[in-house]
């Protein structure tokens, strides 16, 4: 893995585009990631600096700290983007997310965040002595390891994403699983979702949000090289033959879904095997415009009354 360093000319804090989390600044510590999934959509970005590469912004925390002090109203909460986790294998980049962390939940600032990477304890314990104002997401996609490695090769493995739920449970800290992407023809049948719905369980989850793959054609490239000719392969190749473009919320160009009426399906079998667990499932509504899918509501904590949505949401004297 390349760690390239380079100055962040733009503004940190950057509005959500996404209906989910309208009105909240969110945050990338990164350009690229190292958990290299292959399903992962910000490989279509332009920003993005390819395979086997990351981009550290080495002034962020700098720039942050001035964007906070010079703001006339302090935001409620801040997201961190899934497009660059802040828990990435790299030294430097942990590093920089416990100093950013550190200093946004010193000033009394929520953050919602979502992971796939090992937490380090000095970053659990950061978190727990703030439980109040942190939400958290474990994305995990299932509890097969080998699985796991194939398609999120630097992320961490299942088993140690479950016990880390159980120890942010244990702590106090607010958190659920992210089911993020359903991979068909992989992970979409039910004895695979009733796999994950029972480890889940088994680690504390109540609450799960989930959404199906989307392609583009940077993902399908990753896929292929992961899965090689492997049937998974063949079989969600197979899926997308008659998949349904989409422009999804915030985005700037069309993605290829799966059919609404497969997604529909998916999304029925994973709510009646979770509701055997105790688990509510959330369907995330930023993926699946053209479904009645609602809202992963992950930032519902705060999230504000319809009025206030239209002055400054998110954002307090």
């Amino acid at each position: 893995m390349e760690i390239l360093l380079a100055s962040r000319k733009t503004r940190v804090l950057v509005p959500s585009k996404l209906p989910c989390m309208a009105g909240m600044a969110t945050v990338n510590l990164t350009a690229g990631c190292a958990h290299q999934c292959v399903y992962c959509y910000a490989q279509g970005y332009r920003c993005h600096p390819g395979p086997g590469r990351v981009v550290l912004y080495a002034n962020l925390l700098e720039k942050l700290r001035c964007e906070l002090d010079c703001r006339r109203r302090r935001p409620l909460a801040i997201s961190f983007s899934p497009s660059s986790d802040l828990f990435q294998p790299v030294p430097e980049v942990l590093d920089l997310a416990y100093d950013v962390l550190e200093l946004v939940l010193g000033r009394g600032i929520g953050v919602v965040l979502l992971t796939k990477g090992r937490i380090p304890k000095r970053h659990i314990d950061l978190l727990a002595a703030h439980a109040p104002l942190v939400r958290v997401e474990i994305g995990i996609i299932t509890p097969e390891r080998r699985l796991a490695r194939l398609v999120e090769p630097g992320a961490a493995s299942p088993k140690t994403r479950l016990r880390q739920i159980r120890e942010l449970l244990a702590h106090g800290v607010a958190t659920r699983a992210r089911l993020d992407p359903i991979l068909p023809g992989a992970t979409d049948d039910p004895d695979a979702l009733h796999a994950l719905c029972a480890a889940l369980a088994a680690a504390g989850v109540r609450e799960l949000s989930a959404s199906t793959l989307f392609l583009r054609p940077a993902v399908l490239g990753s896929l292929r090289n992961a899965l090689g000719r492997s049937r998974r392969l063949r079989r969600l190749r197979a899926a997308f033959e008659h998949g349904k473009r989409l422009v999804l919320p915030g985005g700037q160009s069309l993605v290829l879904a799966l059919p609404a009426a497969r997604r529909r399906r998916i999304y029925d079998w994973l709510t009646a095997i979770a509701a055997q667990y105790a688990i509510a499932v959330h369907v995330c509504g930023c993926k699946n415009p053209d479904l009645p899918a609602g809202s992963c509501n992950f930032a519902d904590h705060w999230t504000p009354p319809p009025a206030a949505k239209r002055q400054l949401a998110l954002f307090a004297s």
